[in-house]
């Protein structure tokens, strides 16, 4: 019985706090960016509508941008499950990334990168259509 009840208050606050922010998600310059303002890349050798090929080394470089627990998907955001276990937002089925370059907001500093490496540009349309959401928040900043 206490171990169903600290089960059921452990779930319940996992979905109290795991709900996403949603927001307008393209800046005045046409990239996508999270809510600091941040650039999102995506990686021509990912595989389309699935798994993030950039791990290790190469995430230390491109950070995933990382979904929350229960997140919200709509428009062209989708979520992919990682081999390290975390889920990933993705646009237009493609994983999203940071630039560990980009120190500002408002920078886009690895556009271009290599030829693989691409700010996300949305039309007019997708803005319209497009939410922007909260980058994982740590479990200690939570409560």
């Amino acid at each position: 019985m206490l171990r169903t009840t600290v089960l059921t208050f452990v779930l319940a606050t996992v979905a109290a706090f795991g709900q996403p922010t949603l927001a307008q998600s393209v800046a005045a310059d046409g990239l996508l960016r999270d809510p600091a303002g941040r650039a999102l890349y995506v990686f021509d050798r990912d595989h389309p509508w699935g798994a993030s090929n950039c791990y290790e080394g190469c995430a230390e470089t491109w950070p995933a941008f990382v979904a929350r627990i229960g997140a919200e998907v709509k428009g062209e955001l989708s979520v992919h499950a990682r081999t390290d276990g975390q889920m990933q937002w993705g646009w237009n089925g493609k994983p999203l990334y940071y630039f560990a370059g980009d120190h500002d907001p408002g920078d886009a500093e690895g556009d271009g990168l290599g030829g693989v490496w691409h700010a996300v540009r949305a039309t007019a349309t997708e803005a319209e259509r497009s939410v922007q959401v909260a980058p994982e928040i740590p479990p200690w900043q939570r409560f």
